[in-house]
């Protein structure tokens, strides 16, 4: 039986739980595109994937809260081995770059798998790694009976990083998919 991973767009693609915008990107749309790649590899690689918003105009819960709702509840109800949540960060310094995770607590399954991820976002795209960190308080890593992983891809507002994510989707796609494998023993 296939390994199963949950690929949760964060975001709505209008509010409500819409994301963060700059450098003329939205973050919904960025993590739509590079969660649409990430499956096409992972799938390739024979891993079961399901993603949070099949479609563009996919829109889940009426507010912030039914949104993460959904999602949870999706990745558990159809028994994925491992949840990834792919958002872009924000800073109000458009200097601040780079990749980081959340996980429930370190020293788990979760934090070994979001620092494989980071290693690999790294190489593929060259921004640094910024580390992982626990974040119990957040929704996706409290309430998932899996390994759950939030990783923030890039700084939206960074000119760089937010062009990077936009116009080479698929270095993050590929970044992601190799720390998944790499983390799975399968790369």
């Amino acid at each position: 039986m296939a390994v199963k991973i949950y690929i949760d767009q964060g975001h709505n693609p209008v509010n409500p739980n819409a994301g963060a915008e700059g450098n003329g990107y939205r973050e919904q749309d960025l993590v739509y595109e590079i969660g649409q790649r990430l499956s096409e590899i992972l799938r390739a690689n024979g891993l079961e994937t399901r993603l949070s918003r099949p479609f563009p105009d996919t829109q889940l819960g009426t507010s912030t809260a039914t949104s993460l709702a959904a999602r949870v509840n999706d990745a558990n109800t159809w028994g994925a081995d491992y949840f990834v949540s792919l958002h872009t960060n924000a800073s109000v310094s458009s200097t601040a770059t780079g990749s980081e995770a959340y996980v429930f607590r370190t020293g788990t399954a979760a934090s070994a798998l979001a620092e494989s991820i980071l290693r690999q976002l790294q190489f593929a795209t060259g921004l640094p790694n910024r580390g992982v960190f626990a974040r119990p308080t957040l929704y996706v890593l409290r309430r998932t009976r899996m390994p759950a992983v939030l990783v923030e891809l890039g700084f939206i507002s960074n000119p760089y990083d937010s062009s990077l994510m936009a116009e080479q989707p698929a270095l993050f796609a590929n970044g992601i998919a190799n720390g998944i494998l790499a983390y799975l023993g399968l790369l």
